[in-house]
């Protein structure tokens, strides 16, 4: 899979959709590279925080409705989780090309742009300018690196992530200590298999319930507001 030949068949389809804007464009850009990442597997898997990191979204409502606009659009086929343990499922389109290698020249351009969209795991592309405009994709076993995601190593490893991520150092150090006392396995007693996922999982259910507690503490509030009353009242006011 040539991954300049799927980009400028992206960007002409993307010449001629007026339906889209920058918003939809950024996002297409940053699950592309996380399909470039996963080596353009069939379908492959997302966190939303991450994406929108990447695609500097900054509303949630925002995120949902550009991704579920591209699927209608039939850049990808986009299946929500409704797991906090797993990510949401993509299938990317494969827009006005084929399999077959793109001999022509090196396009340093297109290139660039993909590289802004760099993802934070390690990557599967290798830096340098291809000699053929071929890209190289890495064959590097992963083994080790899935090995140092089951624990982390150490407390500050933690928190570096958390913050990282938005999240201040205290909730990094709940996390580290609740899994710690529990020797990072799951409440069923099996082996954690990725810490980081855990830790993004464990923030996103922290951010649920944060805004729960807000909109809670807003009711509560209105309600006092509602039953509010004054001790010196008008009687000759009309009801």
């Amino acid at each position: 899979m040539n991954y300049i030949k799927l980009l400028n068949a992206a960007f002409e389809k993307f010449y001629f959709d007026d339906r889209l804007n920058p918003t939809h464009i950024s996002l297409y850009m940053a699950l592309f590279q996380e399909w470039n990442s996963s080596r353009f597997a069939d379908e492959f898997y997302v966190n939303r925080r991450d994406l929108m990191r990447v695609a500097k979204i900054g509303s949630k409502s925002t995120y949902h409705r550009c991704i579920t606009e591209l699927d209608a659009w039939d850049y990808l086929s986009y299946f929500p989780s409704n797991n906090p343990y797993k990510g949401s499922k993509i299938k990317m389109s494969i827009i006005g090309t084929s399999d077959e290698p793109d001999m022509g020249r090196y396009n340093p351009t297109l290139e660039q742009l993909a590289e802004q969209y760099h993802p934070i795991r390690e990557p599967v592309v290798y830096q340098h300018r291809p000699i053929n405009g071929q890209v190289l994709v890495s064959n590097t076993n992963n083994t080790k690196q899935e090995n140092n995601n089951k624990q982390p190593k150490g407390w500050q490893a933690v928190i570096d992530f958390f913050i990282e991520k938005g999240f201040n150092a205290d909730e990094g150090k709940k996390f580290f200590e609740h899994y710690e006392t529990r020797n990072w396995q799951t409440s069923d007693g099996k082996a954690i298999r990725d810490w980081r996922a855990l830790a993004t999982n464990w923030m996103d259910r922290t951010e649920l319930f944060n805004e729960k507690n807000e909109s809670n503490k807003k009711q509560e509030s209105q309600i006092k507001d509602n039953l509010r009353t004054t001790k010196t009242k008008d009687y000759g006011q009309p009801l």
